[in-house]
Parts: structure tokens; C-alpha cells; sequence
């Protein structure tokens, strides 16, 4: 079956991470729908409309730092919340600059254009009760970013009316976004071995992962490229899914994330 237009870019997007990986010695691996798509369908899942990357955290800042030698500002665009301030997400995007995208429930004045997810997985204690800590003030400075910049399930008439943030408001944010870094961060000079998508959209439990399975990656193809995912996919995709290999029933195949695409001055959604 032929590549959807989004598909298409999105595909053109993840080469690119690939290869800066490749160039830099930096390990990832895919995640989520994106390695369901890998296993399941050997590229994406039809119906799903991103792409998900993992990285450990020092490869994920390693990426940030080197990245930008390796793409073509009239190409890319690294989204991260230092790159764009209006930007409230905890994990960056690499965006194709010649598109654009709204998305369901998300608006918000954030720098827009298809893109791929890239996530950090961080180091957590073994501890339960040290773990629900480090969540809570994860989620309160995720909350506030959220809130300081205008992030909208919906757009209402309220949402349009919204201007341009000040010096001072960004700042304030900034801060906040330092501080929910700090405790993603928390455990990283720990001797723990278990790591987490503290941004994850899935339960608690689901996608923690241990060294092995972050660190023990095969080789798999995806469309027509090939991609890294971790070894252990099918403890992991288990754990997430279940009986991951039965399709969803045909009314839960829907696309998820978009209401507009543009994508070279020609409007595809």
C-alpha cells in the first residue's frame, strides 16, 4: 500500500534522525505505536498518525547538542522548550519546516509542522513511595507550563483572543520548565537500572523498562528503511498492549492527532 502524504514525511523525518544518530554514535529506539507499526505491520500502523523515538537521556541531551550541525534550518526545526518558548511539552519534536499541521485537541501558539516524537527515558528509584514523589512534582510543573502557556483541549473564541506572551511570562515558564527538567533528572547520577517515559501518555507501569531492554536493540525493517528497536519487544509490546498482534476493532482505527495538513503550499487535510 502506498504512503500516505503525512506518512511520507514523517518517514523522511525519522531517516533524519537515523542518520544524525549513526553520525553521532547516539543509541535510539522506537516506542509505543511506532514499534506496534515495526512489529505488527512492518512500517506504520495504517492508521496512526506519529512516529515515537526513545532515547536514554544522555544520548537525548547528546541529540539536542549535535543535532543542529546536521540539519538544514530551511528543512528542520528542533523543537524543544529552550528552541521555542511557547513550546510546554517535556520531549522534543523534530519538525519538517515546509508543513503545517493543527492538531485535535491541542492548540496552542507553539511553532507547528508535521513532525516526530523523540522522548527521554529516565533513570526512577526502586522505591514506590520515592517514585510517586518524583511524578508529583513532574506532573505540578507540567501542569503549570501547561496552564502559563495556553494550552487548549479545544479552540474556543476565549483561545483566539490570547497574545503574545511577555518577557516576564516566558520566564516565569522557563523556570518552570527548569524545575520539571531537574526532577526528571533526579536520579540520573543514581546507580539505579530502571529507566521511564516520565511523559508518557500510558499508565505508570507500562512503560518503565529496564537497562537490558533500553540497551539490548535489533535491527528490524519499517517501510523501507531499517530501524533499531529494543531486543526485548515482545515483553515490551505485552506489557503495553497485550495480545498485541489482534487488531483493533475496525472503529477504533481512526487517526488520533490532525485536523489541518499542509505540506509544501498544498493542503492536504
Amino acid at each position: 500500500m502506498p504512503l500516505t502524504p503525512l506518512h511520507q514525511v514523517e518517514l523522511r523525518l525519522m531517516r533524519t534522525v537515523i542518520a544524525i544518530c549513526e553520525a553521532e554514535n547516539i543509541d535510539y529506539f522506537l516506542i509505543g505505536g511506532s514499534l506496534l507499526g515495526a512489529i505488527r505491520h512492518h512500517g506504520f500502523i495504517p492508521w496512526d498518525d506519529d512516529i515515537d523515538i526513545g532515547m536514554r537521556r544522555h544520548d537525548y541531551q547528546r541529540f539536542i547538542a549535535v543535532a543542529n550541525h546536521h540539519l538544514d534550518p530551511n528543512k528542520f526545526f528542533l523543537q524543544t522548550g529552550a528552541s521555542d518558548p511557547d513550546y510546554a511539552l517535556s520531549y522534543m519534536k523534530l519538525l519538517d519546516v515546509n508543513t503545517y499541521i493543527e492538531e485535535r485537541n491541542n492548540v496552542n501558539n507553539a511553532f507547528k509542522g508535521v513532525f516526530v516524537d523523540i522522548f527521554p527515558f529516565d533513570k526512577i528509584p526502586d522505591d514506590e513511595a520515592l517514585r510517586r514523589s518524583q511524578m508529583l512534582h513532574y506532573k505540578l510543573a507540567d501542569a503549570a507550563i501547561l496552564l502559563k502557556l495556553n494550552y487548549r483541549f479545544v479552540k474556543t473564541p476565549l483561545r483566539n483572543l490570547i497574545t503574545k506572551h511577555t518577557p516576564q511570562q516566558l520566564a516565569e515558564v522557563n523556570r518552570y520548565k527548569l524545575e520539571r527538567e531537574e526532577y526528571m533528572r533526579l536520579y540520573e547520577q543514581s546507580d539505579s537500572r530502571t529507566y521511564k517515559n516520565l511523559a508518557s501518555q500510558y499508565d505508570y507501569e507500562k512503560e518503565i523498562m529496564t537497562y537490558q531492554e533500553l540497551t539490548e536493540l535489533t535491527t528490524v525493517p519499517f517501510e523501507d528503511i531499517q530501524v533499531k528497536i529494543p531486543s526485548a519487544y515482545d515483553t515490551i509490546l505485552t506489557r503495553m498492549y497485550g495480545d498485541y498482534m489482534q487488531l483493533p476493532p475496525s472503529d477504533k482505527r481512526v487517526e488520533k492527532h490532525l485536523n489541518k495538513l499542509i505540506i509544501d503550499n498544498h493542503e492536504i487535510l
